[in-house]
């Protein structure tokens, strides 16, 4: 499955990969990165999801997607994240995910982008349907910088997911190039997702990030574990 992920924003938390070991699936533990464990607050464009490399998918192709995120080590020593949820636009979408396995929620998504030049935001905002969580923010990309250092290179470069379907685990690869990733202001921050994943942080997040965007393949998945 094809798709292009664009105007990224990567919002990140430490915790204690104590508090995050339940929401990993059997056999996968939370992985560590500068000596601890983190869970991220992800909001993008989806942009021509197709299956293959054929053409996108007319309309179910193009959404809003906003995700909570935690890092896994499968046991095979594979590194890759876990969703504990993801709120998407598209209702068709949501429940053909549902059926695979993976945690979308239907939910009111959309972009926020204002400003021009190096004033200019880049946001989203989300509304739950029966108003159960909602969340807004917006960072400012510092557009002469880049992200090299070693932190922000391992939240991102994460190159398949850790799921569940029945009594198997499984690990789904996902090839891109390494995002173009640039420092980034927090703006705004009023969010529920976290806390209605029943994951608690304090303060604002440690790493704040944007990308404008890359292109991206789903494999295969492959069993790494049976319950």
């Amino acid at each position: 499955m094809d798709q292009f992920w664009a105007d990224a924003v990567f919002l990140h938390w430490r915790i204690d990969a104590g508090a995050v070991a339940r929401y990993m699936p059997p056999g996968v533990v939370p992985d560590e990165v500068d000596g601890s464990s983190w869970v991220g607050l992800i909001g993008f464009r989806m942009i021509g999801a197709g299956l293959g490399k054929g053409l996108p998918v007319p309309y179910f192709g193009f959404f809003t997607e906003i995700n909570v995120r935690l890092y896994s080590r499968g046991p095979d020593g594979t590194r890759g994240v876990v969703f504990v949820t993801l709120d998407a636009s598209r209702l068709a979408v949501v429940l053909a995910a549902r059926a695979g396995g993976i945690p979308y929620v239907w939910s009111r998504c959309s972009p926020s982008t204002r400003g021009n030049g190096g004033r200019r935001e880049y946001g989203y905002d989300v509304v739950r349907y029966g108003r159960q969580a909602a969340s807004r923010f917006a960072v400012r990309p510092d557009q002469g910088a880049t992200a090299a250092d070693t932190l922000s290179l391992e939240l991102t470069a994460r190159f398949g997911l850790h799921s569940t379907f029945g009594r198997r685990t499984l690990y789904i690869p996902n090839t891109h190039t390494p995002w173009p990733v640039r420092p980034a202001t927090l703006t705004e921050l009023d969010d529920g997702l976290l806390a209605a994943a029943g994951i608690q942080v304090e303060g604002p997040p440690e790493s704040v990030l944007f990308s404008p965007g890359v292109q991206t393949q789903f494999g295969r998945p492959r069993v790494v574990h049976r319950s």
